[in-house]
């Protein structure tokens, strides 16, 4: 167990996990949520093939503390703006936004740009997943 899952560092934390898009694979998705539940979190996982707009709405509605985007499919830059402009535009710009996925390298200054608080690969451990989560909401 992760010195972040022991100690309980989610603990009080709501977060939102998305599969926003068509992609259909979920299994990293559901591997975040569980470590995330680990550490202290409570989870919400939304299913496959949400858009933006659904996803902020039940971010909104259930009041996050952060939104978890995971995306394979290479249309990350435009389902993360889109996501962020429809928090925003419902009164949850104060919500997190993190995603994880297929990211290549280049593209993360420009996600961090739109807002994005961390970019997570699936080359990272999970401990460090849920280190950076644990920094960004304390």
């Amino acid at each position: 167990m992760s010195p972040a899952a022991a100690s309980g560092g989610l603990r009080g934390k709501r977060i939102l996990i998305a599969k926003p898009g068509l992609d259909g694979h979920d299994v990293g998705a559901k591997v975040i949520a569980l470590a995330l539940r680990d550490a202290g979190a409570d989870v919400i996982y939304t299913g496959l093939r949400k858009s933006p707009q659904q996803i902020a709405r039940v971010a909104v509605d259930e009041d996050v503390h952060a939104v978890g985007l995971s995306v394979l499919s290479g249309s990350h830059q435009e389902l993360a703006a889109e996501t962020i402009e429809r928090l925003r535009a419902l009164g949850g710009g104060d919500i997190a936004v993190f995603l994880g996925g297929s990211i290549p390298p280049a593209g993360h200054a420009a996600l961090r740009a739109l807002g994005v608080k961390g970019v997570f690969t699936s080359d990272m451990p999970l401990e460090a997943v849920v280190a950076a989560v644990v920094r960004a909401l304390a």
